[in-house]
């Protein structure tokens, strides 16, 4: 734990916008992301794993280590990953490359898990974020992203755009700094259109 939080510190130091945080996420935040993730979900994509404490949780809910890709830009996270999780597919890439990326899935996605500063990101790489995640997801399917700020990280204007809605799961003051989950799917009408 005390490597994580030196790598991590190192990673922030070096790139502080592409990190977004100062600490790792805590299990509080953890629980909430993975709070509607099940071993039904099947296949489940996260995107900016840092040193793996969605990871962690997403397994002790029962998921399975083939049905998780976890695609990760930093090189010593990647590395970090691997290494904590064999079995697990680990991409290093950029997740805004995810709409032609292959994932190695044999089925659809039924949730991604974003850890990743979309707040301090130009519109058109969201976009690409999640345009590239909805290509991945089956219908049904839910985003599940977490912020810092006291609303949706995702502007309002992106979600119209794409044809999708973000709904408030829950916020937990017990992470440094405290946090919001959001979960962000598809508005009916529009699903085949992302």
């Amino acid at each position: 734990m005390q490597g994580d939080i030196m790598m991590f510190l190192r990673s922030w130091a070096a790139e502080p916008l592409r990190v977004g945080a100062i600490a790792p996420s805590g299990s509080s935040l953890a629980e909430i992301i993975t709070r509607e993730i099940t071993p039904a979900t099947g296949q489940v994509i996260e995107l900016g794993p840092g040193t793996g404490v969605f990871t962690e949780k997403l397994i002790e809910r029962g998921v399975r280590l083939q049905d998780l890709t976890l695609i990760e830009y930093g090189s010593e996270f990647a590395i970090h990953l691997q290494t904590r999780f064999p079995g697990v597919r680990v991409l290093w890439m950029d997740a805004a490359r995810l709409k032609t990326a292959d994932l190695g899935a044999k089925a659809p996605a039924g949730a991604v898990v974003s850890g990743l500063p979309l707040l301090g990101m130009p519109t058109r790489k969201v976009m690409s974020i999640l345009s590239g995640a909805f290509t991945h997801l089956r219908p049904g399917g839910a985003f599940y992203q977490f912020t810092y700020a006291g609303r949706c990280p995702v502007p309002r204007p992106i979600l119209d755009r794409l044809g999708l809605k973000a709904t408030l799961v829950d916020h937990t003051l017990r992470n440094i700094p405290p946090a919001s989950v959001y979960r962000i799917t598809r508005r009916r009408a529009w699903h085949n259109l992302v």
